[in-house]
């Protein structure tokens, strides 16, 4: 397994995780993602943001990171945010949220961050259990402020916040 940065030549197959993460909401939860802007995407890869967890030279998770997140959180410590993990079908059950939490203490630490911080939907109390089994610390819940930045799920919604001190 390694987890190294997306390339343009894996947008397609960004963008067809992504689909297939909301088909697989829709079958555990009320609330699912809604389509990303494509160019959000793009300049996540040429940032070098958008992330792959390779395994047998195949995309089984996906993530994205940002070092600030002003609609969500409120204070600026020093941080990594964890965006839109995403699995691949073919290789759920092997608790890659944990895995990219660590990989991302190790790189938060080398470049002198204090937190890993992420959020979902306020009311998904199986994630919010779930990201707590992985290490994660549950702070409460928040509505985010009202952004254009913001992808859509975001609008009217309450988020859980979580964080790991690095």
């Amino acid at each position: 397994m390694e987890i190294i940065n997306s390339n343009a030549e894996d947008f397609d197959a960004i963008m067809h995780l992504y689909d297939l993460a909301v088909e697989y909401q829709k079958t555990k939860f009320n609330k699912h993602w809604q389509p990303f802007d494509t160019a959000m995407i793009k300049r996540e890869i040429a940032e070098n943001k958008q992330f792959k967890i390779i395994i047998d030279n195949q995309i089984a998770a996906i993530f994205a990171i940002a070092f600030e997140d002003p609609f969500i959180w409120n204070d600026i410590e020093p941080s990594i945010f964890l965006h839109r993990i995403v699995t691949n079908p073919d290789f759920r059950g092997q608790n890659f949220v944990e895995k990219i939490a660590d990989w991302a203490k190790d790189y938060g630490k080398k470049i002198g961050l204090k937190y890993v911080r992420m959020d979902t939907w306020g009311d998904n109390q199986s994630l919010i259990e779930y990201y707590q089994k992985c290490g994660f610390k549950f702070l409460g819940i928040i509505t985010p402020k009202a952004s254009d930045t913001l992808p859509l799920h975001y609008n009217s919604i309450t988020l859980s916040l979580f964080e790991i001190k690095i």
